[in-house]
């Protein structure tokens, strides 16, 4: 069952050996769910059906975005993988504390390019970044190595406990779709105050606001709520 809450996110892959070895992985380990954010090589071709050897059925589900808010719509957690330590106020897992996370939610592990991993921006995106041990001084994995370590212990975990949680079902936490929603108004009443000044800074300053919202672990309830006062906010400067 809660296999099918778990989707594998690759950001701006470069090889098709690379998507195909991944859609391989995903299936060795009961997994289904393969999102691609703007791939390079073109999505499906013949070496990424070649080299994923008797999982065509994950590529041929596969789904393709533009944009990596995009493909964040159905995720309620996110865990982004890098090599190398932020110094950003978000949480940093280890591999062990994969156990913790709620896999009765809809979770997606975020993976970046071969070239440059993920930027910081993308980073923002996430509830958590999870780094795997590895020799300090070469820390770089290959993409589907990294993919098929994390397959495999949420695997694991997966077949052998059962998750419980005490949080009332009566809330509902906002999907990354509801966090976009409210965080989209409240970006546009900050751009009509011209808040982003100078505007060569604005990237960063959405980075980081993005990235306050996204840790909040915020209710659906909450986010309409929020939803409502930027609303509000926008109507009061135009009436």
């Amino acid at each position: 069952m809660y296999f099918k809450n778990i989707s594998f996110i690759l950001h701006k892959t470069q090889l098709s050996e690379n998507i195909g070895a991944c859609a391989r992985a995903i299936k060795n380990f009961n997994f289904d769910k393969l999102l691609l954010v703007d791939p390079k090589p073109i999505f499906p071709n013949d070496k990424i059906l070649a080299t994923s050897v008797g999982a065509k059925d994950i590529i041929k589900k596969a789904k393709v975005f533009d944009a990596l808010e995009k493909s964040l719509s159905k995720i309620d957690i996110l865990v982004a993988t890098s090599a190398r330590f932020r110094n950003k106020n978000i949480k940093h897992i280890s591999i062990s504390d994969l156990k913790k996370i709620d896999y009765t939610k809809k979770v997606g592990f975020l993976f970046g390019s071969e070239a440059s991993g993920l930027s910081n921006n993308e980073i923002s995106y996430a509830d958590y970044t999870l780094q795997i041990p590895s020799n300090k001084n070469f820390r770089s994995l290959n993409l589907s190595h990294s993919l098929i370590i994390i397959a495999q212990m949420v695997s694991s975990l997966l077949s052998n406990k059962s998750f419980k949680f005490d949080k009332s079902k009566k809330i509902k936490s906002a999907s990354k779709e509801d966090i976009n929603r409210m965080l989209s108004l409240c970006i546009k009443n900050l751009e009509d105050k011209n808040f982003f000044f100078p505007i060569e800074k604005k990237p960063i300053m959405l980075e980081n606001l993005r990235s306050i919202f996204y840790k909040l672990n915020l209710s659906e309830k909450e986010t309409r709520i929020l939803s409502s006062v930027f609303a509000g906010l926008i109507k009061k400067k135009e009436d």
